[in-house]
């Protein structure tokens, strides 16, 4: 059994009404804690002692896809998902992140109509239990916003409860301007209703109207939400877009105290009523900004690794592993139980906002210049000077990497094994699993930069090309090989110990000892398109070295190692 880290279970009520009581004082705190109880109940959670907390090991890594990545005929995308994890991978992700499958109005998803209910086209709650009993699930909380479509919505239009009051009315002459954008869209959205035209805080479009989270009811409902999703088999929950949750107007609106409040709120009554449960936060924003979800150790579990996706590409694009060298040495250490999720695509683009202060303009301008020369998108955002600002790079990340020297697969995998090495919980996507291109007749379909990265595959036709011998088949092959690697050494344990060691700036090489100290490993990855060679002086110390991507063992009196382009070596001893 390898090392694991448990997360600490079950504070008492008194705890989770000092988080609450600050925000709603003492009626709204009861009337959120009398929903807990009323809901845990209903769902069949336990009301006593929960248990042990969650392990997390090097074992786990995640799968994130939409539902219907992947079709068939005449059958459920839900079920057909879980018929291809079954056949293509049926030990190397263990975990599925699956997103968005509720019924929906507009953002592939993003704007839930029903968050009780799961979409007709994915299937029913049966197909996600189903998966469930096969794999570790990740459920999206889609907080932030509901859409115009929800039945919240139409109470609010109607003067109806529940909904009535939980939207944030704003008087459009209020001075707006030190709210922080992700958008160039309207902040506010303007709505007719019987009582007159109302303008509503609306962060992302005009059809995803923001919650008030300032009333305790609209904590209550989540609350509710959550314990049902952790009924039906969620044992992660992405908490999405949660930066901007709370709003304080003369504020930026955005990691607002309230706002972490919150989440530790809700880890604390996860830790109560099902310790079994990571809280993941995603905040596409500054590296430092994103990282003060984790540091304080009682909020979330795991924090997307913003800044890690650009930064590779920047890297493998330029052959020069500096800057990437420089901020994986200035990762903290972590609170016991708190982990990267490290990732380098996901259903968005590249967001390029963590990286603000890591890479410079030129730097960034670069970035943007390639993803345009190789059939992507730029997207931007609004800022406080009125200028619009790169922030996400829509293009394939199998695209971004791309190229016609012969080692378009190899740089991929270099990517994709960088992401692997490093202190944290792996999180892969549907597409860099299986080596997806640029979907261009989906943005045109769609009309939205996003879908070039979202492509739905028929089942039969994506089998025939992992069966092949094409990029695609040996992006996967490669795939499954480093994550099945991986899974098997203590060294690459979350919590394990990490150091980043230079070797000169065409390498990446980190060293990552196991919790025990019985193993130590070291990861070289050649960032270029040249042979490098590397000294054996530089490895754990040994009578032999293995390097296990290779598969093979090597006497110690070998004094160097030749690295062909883009190859990755894990040592271990």
């Amino acid at each position: 059994m390898p090392p694991t880290t448990e997360i600490a279970s079950r504070p008492d009520t008194a705890t989770l009404l000092d988080w609450l009581t600050p925000l709603y004082g003492g009626r709204g705190a009861a009337l959120i804690m009398d929903r807990a109880s009323a809901s845990a109940q209903k769902h069949g959670l336990p009301a006593g002692d929960a248990g042990p907390g969650r392990l997390v090991d090097q074992g786990l890594a995640v799968l994130i896809t939409y539902g219907d990545m992947v079709q068939a005929p005449g059958e459920a995308p839900l079920a057909t998902l879980r018929r291809f994890l079954r056949e293509r991978v049926p030990d190397v992700l263990p975990a599925v992140h699956v997103l968005p499958f509720y019924p929906y109005s507009s953002d592939d998803g993003f704007a839930v109509i029903d968050y009780r209910a799961v979409d007709r086209n994915l299937g029913d709650w049966s197909d996600v239990r189903a998966l469930a009993a096969e794999r570790e699930l990740m459920f999206d909380l889609v907080l932030n916003h509901i859409s115009r479509g929800s039945q919240w919505f139409a109470n609010y239009l109607a003067d109806a409860d529940p909904g009535r009051d939980y939207f944030i009315e704003v008087d459009p002459a209020t001075d707006l301007r030190a709210v922080v954008r992700p958008r160039s869209t309207p902040l506010l959205a303007e709505v007719p209703t019987a009582r007159g035209t109302r303008h509503l805080w609306a962060t992302f479009s005009e059809d995803q109207i923001d919650l008030d989270f300032a009333n305790p009811a609209v904590l209550a409902e989540f609350v509710d939400i959550i314990f049902g999703y952790v009924a039906a088999g969620a044992r992660l929950l992405r908490l999405d877009a949660v930066a901007f949750l709370w709003k304080r107007i003369g504020t930026p609106c955005i990691h607002l105290p309230e706002t972490h409040r919150v989440i530790k709120f809700l880890r604390a009554l996860l830790a109560g009523y099902a310790p079994q449960v990571l809280l993941v936060t995603e905040t596409n924003v500054p590296h430092r900004e994103n990282i003060s979800y984790l540091t304080d150790g009682d909020e979330a579990h795991l924090a997307y690794q913003f800044a890690l996706p650009p930064l590779l590409l920047h890297t493998l694009l330029t052959g020069d592993g500096a800057a990437l060298r420089e901020w994986a040495a200035s990762l903290p250490a972590l609170p016991p139980g708190c982990h990267f999720f490290n990732f380098t695509a996901s259903h968005d683009g590249i967001g390029v906002r963590a990286v603000e202060n890591i890479l410079d303009d030129e730097q960034r301008d670069a970035l943007v210049a390639t993803v345009r020369e190789r059939g992507g998108f730029v997207s931007t955002r609004a800022g406080n000077d009125g200028v619009h600002h790169p922030y996400e790079l829509n293009i394939a990340y199998v695209s971004a990497l791309a190229g016609d020297d012969g080692h378009a697969a190899a740089r991929f995998l270099c990517s994709q094994a960088v992401a692997l090495s490093l202190r944290g919980v792996p999180g892969v996507y549907f597409h860099s699993l299986v080596g997806t291109p640029n979907d261009r007749r989906g943005v045109e379909a769609s009309g939205r930069y996003r879908s070039i990265n979202r492509r739905r595959w028929d089942h039969a036709e994506l089998a025939a090309k992992l069966d092949g011998d094409g990029e695609p088949a040996r992006i996967f092959r490669g795939m499954r090989h480093l994550l099945d690697t991986r899974a098997a050494q203590p060294a690459f344990h979350p919590d394990a110990g990490q150091r980043i060691v230079d070797l000169g700036d065409h390498l990446f090489v980190v060293e990552r000892q196991s919790l025990d100290g019985r193993q130590t490993l070291l990861a070289v990855h050649n960032l270029t398109d040249r042979e490098v060679r590397v000294s054996t002086s530089v490895l754990p110390e040994a009578n032999r070295w293995w390097d296990l991507v290779a598969g093979r063992s090597m006497p110690a009196t070998i004094r160097e190692v030749a690295l062909a382009p883009y190859q990755v070596a894990w040592f271990s001893n």
